[in-house]
């Protein structure tokens, strides 16, 4: 069995799903170079977060697979929704609203592209 996909997951990430989403739309289906490329120059600011799990992806690729970057493509990535961090914003008359600070799951796979 020849191993051609390598995995990495970021869970926890401070960043709602929708806003992570409109990042990994962008980088979905392309090379691990052009898609380093994307997220260094899109002004948004969960592509600090996505860039550094793309580059775990990577590291998991060389390291355990040995595998090339120049050959390796993005085969898929998506955001799962984690758990809502609760806080409460103090209001007038001794009052409290609740803040829910969403959490996410972001997984993206790579694929191998070598041709023999």
């Amino acid at each position: 069995m020849k191993i051609t996909e390598v995995k990495a997951t970021g869970k926890y990430l401070r960043l709602s799903v929708t806003k992570a989403n409109r990042v990994l739309d962008q980088i979905r289906g392309k090379s691990y170079q052009e898609a380093k490329l994307i997220l260094q120059f899109l002004p948004y600011r969960s592509c600090s977060n996505i860039s550094k799990l793309l580059d775990s992806a990577m590291a998991n690729a060389e390291h355990n697979y040995g595998f090339e970057r120049k050959n390796l493509s993005i085969q898929s990535v998506f955001a799962n929704q984690g758990p809502k961090m609760k806080r409460f914003q103090p209001r007038a008359q001794g009052r409290a609203f609740p803040i829910h600070k969403p959490t996410c799951h972001v997984t993206i796979i790579l694929m191998n592209n070598t041709t023999k």
